[in-house]
């Protein structure tokens, strides 16, 4: 065990530095204990998933706050914990707590077909959208624009590529994270 513990140490130092398999190493050791984790808690396979998946995420964003101090599983799980938690309250809010009568609620659920402004306003969206994907590395274009524009399925897209579905989940999580830092600084 305590060979075990070295390695994973020397992985999370790894990982501390950017290494990209050190990643891959940390997710594919730990998806399985976290997942299962989730699974337990939410009852639920698609939950389960992308809280797992934002988990990671967030991990891997905020690597460089890990204390040895305490077990990297351990950390992972706080973390899944308070995702789990944010989402049992997000769920919590009723989408109906804005709405002042049943009208509006009638009325929003009629009023669904686009305007020619609304078309135009998607449309400009949209080149704008395009134009900041294109600032993010390759790798990442390449995942948003399988998964969001061809419309494939994680596994296609790790097929596709060559690479795990684990790696596919968090590229895309990361990728979406960047475009949305780049679109907030504008």
């Amino acid at each position: 065990m305590g060979n075990t513990d070295t390695s994973i140490k020397e992985t999370i130092q790894k990982a501390k530095q950017g290494n990209q398999i050190a990643f891959s190493t940390l997710l594919d050791t730990y998806w399985n204990e976290v997942y299962a984790f989730q699974l337990l808690r939410t009852r639920n396979e698609n939950d389960a998933e992308d809280i797992t998946i934002r988990t990671f995420s967030n991990a891997f964003d905020k690597i460089q706050s890990y204390d040895e101090a305490y077990e990297f599983k351990t950390w992972l799980i706080t973390i899944s914990k308070n995702l789990h938690v944010d989402l049992i309250r997000k769920r919590k809010r009723s989408p109906i707590d804005g709405m002042d009568t049943q009208e509006d609620a009638v009325r929003k659920v009629l009023d669904e077909t686009p305007t020619v402004e609304d078309r135009l306003i998607t449309e400009q969206n949209l080149a704008n959208l395009l134009q900041d994907i294109k600032k993010l590395k390759p790798h990442y274009q390449k995942v948003i624009n399988l998964r969001y524009f061809n419309e494939m399925s994680y596994a296609d897209i790790a097929k596709e590529l060559n690479e795990p579905v684990n790696n596919i989940k968090v590229k895309l999580l990361r990728a979406k994270k960047l475009l949305a830092e780049i679109i907030k600084k504008k």
